[in-house]
């Protein structure tokens, strides 16, 4: 019964791989022109969404989303979520309309096909690199100035499998509070189950998404940064129990 379980996890981590690749080779023309001005992102974004959707389906992840508070058009946002997943950037796409770019691990430019457009449409940051984290405020004050929402994954990186919530890093919070925009709780219930980062593991179903109240920055300063932080890391953390204690 193992090795039977052990053949459909490696062929359902191969399958994901191939459904990254087939909408970016449908699309790659468009994908290139839409990345050559940056006044086009909304258009690369049109179809990244696509490739997310066309992920999710294809995997048999089917996602049911409840929100407290509703994303407005034409309004920037600090998107918060928990990070267990492969599947959350394509979550977080398949879920918000409003153009945003993901603040990522410079580390994933170096997936083939995949690497080639994330490394021209997202914010590349190295936590090593003093210098690296300072370009990233330029970066998202340049892409906000443009209209645009920012995602941040503030646990910066993805835990261990036995942590439910780690820590939160200071900055999504710190960008949020110098540019005055409201920051979007998100919590996701089931991405670590459905495809965790674990080879050997993974399968179709639910995933439940519930965007919580927004927390404002208007008139917050720096002092208010561990709070809102911490704020923050609580709403996602209860909700991450309350997925637990009621799991379908």
């Amino acid at each position: 019964m193992k090795i039977i379980k052990y053949f459909f996890w490696t062929l359902y981590r191969i399958w994901f791989y191939i459904l990254m690749a087939i909408p970016i080779l449908a699309m790659f023309p468009f994908l290139v022109i839409s990345i050559l001005k940056e006044k086009w992102y909304p258009y690369f974004f049109i179809m990244a969404r696509i490739w997310a959707k066309f992920i999710l389906f294809g995997m048999g992840f089917q996602y049911k989303l409840h929100q407290d508070q509703h994303i407005e058009s034409g309004k920037s946002y600090m998107l918060t979520a928990n990070h267990t997943s492969m599947a959350d950037i394509m979550l977080m796409l398949a879920i918000v309309k409003n153009p945003f770019v993901f603040v990522g691990k410079h580390d994933l430019k170096n997936i083939p096909l995949f690497g080639f457009f994330y490394k021209r449409t997202c914010i590349l940051v190295d936590r090593n690199n003093p210098k690296s984290r300072r370009e990233v405020f330029e970066s998202a004050q340049k892409r906000l100035n443009q209209g645009l929402s920012i995602c941040i994954f503030p646990e910066g990186g993805v835990p261990d499998e036995s942590v439910v919530l780690d820590e939160f890093k200071d900055g999504a919070f710190r960008l949020a509070i110098d540019h005055q925009i409201p920051i979007v709780p998100m919590t996701f219930g089931d991405n670590k189950e459905r495809f965790s980062y674990t080879f050997f593991s993974g399968s179709p179903g639910l995933m439940r998404v519930k965007i919580h109240p927004f927390i404002e920055t208007k008139e917050k300063t720096d002092a208010d940064r561990k709070a809102i932080k911490e704020q923050t890391r609580n709403v996602i953390l209860n909700q991450l129990n309350h997925f637990e204690k009621n799991k379908t």
